[in-house]
């Protein structure tokens, strides 16, 4: 893993990117990538590469070319099939001078083009820069598990892993809010790319590939796109039986691809429960020696997994490290964890797995497999559950019955949104007559978090005025979405709108890499996702239980009390960490009138009630969902306002270890 930058000079004449700007770029990414840096420079192009040491210690430097030095690569990841790419290349004529993956995607470029990317089983962004054509393309990989910004401005192309460094390669590139992108983050929790929160700034689309042509031209086309059967046909065929023994060999096979192609180390995230439980499983497995594992845990009893996570450790006979998360450590680290998310946040989540990611660097461990995507593939949320049992009881919108089955659902949250018979058959009941609508089962949660923009300013209105963001994102789904599933419409829209956006970025990659540790997701692997696709709906959500064949998958494995627990999704205390006796000096600052009229998105007034309700509640046992949104949304806004809108941009700058200079070719 590592940090990518760079610059292309879209116009004639103009002078070649300057090295001083890619060392800032690159400055700007060093908590990506600590170990080395590496800079190439010609008439039109630059690259950077902020590099974190992961595979091919000694001869993986980039930027990185091919022989004659016309292609040139920076790539952040790992591709985990390279080896086999490596041999099948080899075969037809290809040489190479390292082992590593990166340069496995030169000659897959040279060979394939465009149709490389699909042939790649991993985690990637990646730039190639085609001297002789003069063309750049960028690449991310299908899940889009690490992030790839891009943004034209002044006769410059500029692109980077993270925000921050187009901040401080381009001063005078224009910083401030998207209202658009505000408008999709407080309606699914995150944007959707290539929306970004940013004015001027695109992230690239998941499973895409995008190029920038010599004549100023652009084309951007999927690589990859999710498929499901149709009308329930043409996916798997076999028993529940052989699907799980499918299931079982193809996580074996992504867990062992991840856990030893790696010249270091690598450990395992173990939240207790049945997800990382597996993976730290089948990483043991895989490695035959003793595995690190590191677990979360909360000195708030009601999201504290401790019980579990030492059961497993014990099992797995680990050298297992804890760290425990309060909520003043949420509230301490708040402002870091903004700053490496970039994007607001309604959950405070992030903050105690930026915390953990610390406590893995500290054991001396650049990467560990984590859990992340099983939910999505498998069916795991109780979204997915609770879609279901409302198209039942839409079916029968009379029964007295079938709206009780909502009992089953949120049994983890202390304030759960079923609790109350009587409100939540109202709550839920909304609009069942649209059940057969896409976006049907998200339709509650978009409602609620909607709700939040009531907080927003006169002049956010305005920006948005007219924008269904609901109604572009439906209008964007696939010409054969009405002939899947309904779990796999779920599925979809999940994966579309909070897969990468939210759990891998905000949660997952941006929490890792502020401490320079690399995350791998076995469930994510290109066979796993595409077998779990093809499952038919009941192998993954069996009436009400989720996950359903993921834990007959696991039985061989995995000690009854893990499989049998009743699911608890990681969750953290939320708007209370900031609202106790003494409450960190940056909440007052940011949530001043003139820092809120300074950031112009929300309503002073607005803030100035919601901040005195939440004060007159700092010692009840927990708030409303909405205001807890409510108030984290705002604090994460007005925090990302402040460090990367309104301060200058920071750059650590460092000599390049690789330094290539052609600025007469």
């Amino acid at each position: 893993m590592c940090g990518i930058a760079g610059s292309v000079t879209l116009q004639d004449g103009r002078p070649p990117p300057s090295r001083e700007l890619l060392l800032r770029m690159a400055g700007a990414l060093r908590h990506r990538g600590p170990d080395e840096l590496g800079i190439y420079r010609s008439r039109r192009a630059g690259l950077a590469h902020a590099r974190l040491s992961i595979i091919d210690l000694a001869c993986g430097q980039q930027p990185m070319a091919n022989e004659d030095g016309t292609l040139w690569v920076v790539f952040n990841g790992e591709i985990f099939n390279y080896v086999e790419l490596r041999e099948e290349l080899l075969e037809r004529g290809h040489r190479f001078r390292t082992r590593s993956d990166t340069e496995v995607i030169l000659h897959a470029f040279e060979e394939w083009g465009e149709g490389a990317f699909a042939r790649f089983n991993g985690q990637f962004a990646l730039a190639l820069w085609d001297e002789k054509q003069e063309a750049l393309t960028l690449a991310r990989d299908r899940q889009g598990v690490l992030p790839l910004y891009h943004c034209e401005h002044e006769g410059r192309l500029g692109f980077a892993s993270e925000v921050k460094a187009l901040f401080a390669g381009e001063p005078s590139l224009p910083r401030a809010f998207d209202p658009v992108g505000l408008e999709e983050t407080f309606t699914f929790w995150s944007v959707v790319p290539p929306q970004s929160v940013f004015l001027g700034i695109s992230e690239l689309r998941p499973g895409h590939v995008r190029t920038w042509l010599r004549d100023g031209t652009t084309r951007e086309r999927p690589f990859w796109q999710p498929r499901y059967p149709e009308d329930g046909q043409g996916g798997f065929q076999g028993s529940l039986r052989e699907a799980t023994e499918r299931v079982g060999a193809a996580l074996q096979k992504a867990t062992r691809l991840r856990m030893l192609r790696a010249d270091v180390p690598v450990g395992s995230y173990l939240s207790g429960g049945l997800d990382s439980s597996l993976v730290a499983t089948l990483g043991r497995e895989a490695l035959g020696e003793r595995l690190h594992t590191f677990s979360l845990r909360f000195a708030d009893a009601e999201y504290d997994e401790t019980e579990y996570q030492r059961l497993m450790a014990t099992r797995l006979g680990s050298e297992h490290r804890e760290v425990v998360v309060t909520r003043e450590d949420i509230a301490r680290v708040f402002p870091e964890v903004v700053t490496h998310a970039e994007r607001p946040l309604l959950r405070t989540a992030p903050a105690p797995l930026f915390l953990l990611s610390r406590l893995v660097r500290e054991a001396g461990i650049k990467v560990v497999l984590t859990g992340e995507g099983a939910d999505e593939m498998f069916a795991g949320y109780d979204l997915f559950r609770e879609g279901k049992i409302r198209r039942f009881w839409a079916r029968q919108p009379g029964s007295k019955l079938r709206p009780r089955l909502l009992e089953r659902l949120y049994p983890y949250l202390s304030r759960s949104p079923v609790a109350q018979g009587a409100m939540a058959r109202q709550f839920f009941g909304r609009h069942l007559a649209d059940w057969r609508q896409p976006g049907f089962a998200h339709e509650t949660r978009w409602q609620t978090t909607s709700a939040l923009k009531r907080l927003f300013s006169p002049e956010q209105r305005q920006a948005t005025e007219g924008l269904d963001v609901v109604a572009r994102l439906l209008d964007t789904l696939p010409t054969d979405f009405p002939r899947w599933t309904h779990l796999a419409q779920d599925q979809y829209l999940e994966i579309r709108t909070l897969l990468s956006g939210y759990l891998l970025s905000s949660q997952g990659d941006r929490m890792l890499m502020a401490h320079s540790v690399e995350g791998r997701f076995p469930f994510l692997d290109t066979e796993v996702v595409e077998l779990a696709s093809t499952l038919p709906a009941p192998y993954k959500l069996r009436g009400l239980d989720e996950k359903h064949i993921l834990k007959r998958a696991a039985e061989k494995l995995l000690p009854s009390s893990i499989l049998r627990r009743k699911k608890q999704p990681y969750r953290a205390p939320d708007a209370l960490c900031f609202v106790g006796d003494k409450p960190p000096e940056w909440v007052a600052e940011v949530l001043s009138e003139s820092a809120l009229r300074d950031a112009g998105v929300f309503e002073p007034g607005a803030v100035s009630r919601l901040w005195a309700k939440c004060r007159a509640q700092a010692h009840a046992p927990q708030f409303s969902n909405t205001d807890n949104m409510a108030l984290v949304g705002v604090l994460s806004t007005q925090l990302l306002h402040r460090q990367l809108l309104r301060a200058a941009p920071s750059s650590a700058l460092r000599t390049p270890k690789t330094l290539v200079e052609r600025l007469g070719a």
